[in-house]
């Protein structure tokens, strides 16, 4: 009895089905043809884009900073001048190349971003030397440009970037004609549209030094503001001058002083080895700067 009792057992075990895994752990099938075990269906998993963003954006990688507390003070005061309405529309511009205009002008979108009430959109309109683009970690992508020459719809350029509240409008591919296409009738609606598409939206504009180009003096007459970025001792006084009478000093919002050393930077050990100063166009500290 026992002998057949073990060739019983012996029988059940070699004619087990052979499309299942017997085991204390699984019971998977295995495939019928080829008897392997199929990998279980997964779903596709959604593309997800990566944005790298710029390092300097110090507001949004370093918040606790000197440079940051800059930008949120020059947040406030823009926001909420004394005597004046609060701007719904900001140029920022410099004398010449290389003193800070695009860092700050989007620094500035990321804090204004950040504060509690406001969606902000930072438009390029830099479209010889378009760097917002880069920054944001989109690359070079169609903007600006390609919407002027009818070559894009308005919302085919609006980039959401990984900041929350804050949206992008590159300045696209190098045009032939970028001053007659800031001044064309064209932009001029495109400005429209976007103030009037969200009440609580506030439009920063990124411009080219007015002392190069026709470009800023093309947009003077369709913003509230301009804010003037100048680097410390490196800015021409009388180029500053300038430029302020060129584009209207009724206009001009106030002075930002870029790459200032102060005392509390160089020991205080934030890592920079500049700083930021605002300041209104009549401030002592303003009519200090050097040429």
């Amino acid at each position: 009895m026992v002998k057949i009792y073990k060739a019983l057992e012996k029988y059940e075990n070699k004619t087990e089905p052979a499309h299942t895994v017997s085991s204390a752990k699984s019971n998977t099938k295995l495939n019928s043809t080829t008897g392997s075990v199929p990998s279980p269906a997964e779903p596709p998993k959604p593309i997800q884009k990566i944005y790298t963003l710029d390092k300097n954006l110090v507001v949004y990688h370093e918040p606790m900073s000197y440079a940051a507390e800059q930008f949120r003070i020059l947040r406030t005061q823009l926001l909420f001048p004394r005597n004046a309405p609060s701007p719904q529309t900001i140029m920022v511009t410099s004398a010449m190349q290389g003193e800070g205009k695009s860092f700050t002008a989007s620094n500035l979108a990321v804090c204004m971003a950040q504060s509690i009430n406001h969606h902000v959109l930072l438009i390029d309109c830099d479209m010889r030397r378009s760097s917002l683009g880069r920054i944001f970690g989109f690359g070079k992508v169609n903007g600006l440009s390609d919407y002027l020459t009818e070559k894009r719809t308005i919302d085919e350029i609006l980039m959401k970037t990984a900041i929350d509240k804050l949206t992008i409008l590159p300045g696209g591919h190098l045009p032939a004609n970028p001053a007659e296409l800031l001044s064309s009738r064209r932009m001029t609606d495109l400005l429209q549209e976007l103030k009037e598409r969200y009440s609580d939206r506030l439009i920063i504009i990124d411009t080219p030094p007015p002392q190069l180009t026709a470009d800023a003096s093309a947009l003077v007459g369709q913003v509230d503001g301009i804010l003037l970025v100048i680097r410390h001792l490196k800015s021409n006084r009388k180029h500053v001058e300038h430029v302020a009478e060129k584009l209207g000093k009724e206009k001009i919002l106030g002075l930002m002083l870029n790459y200032f050393d102060t005392p509390f930077q160089r020991y205080g050990g934030y890592g920079y080895g500049y700083g930021y100063y605002y300041g209104e166009k009549d401030s002592p500290k303003s009519k200090r700067q050097k040429s």
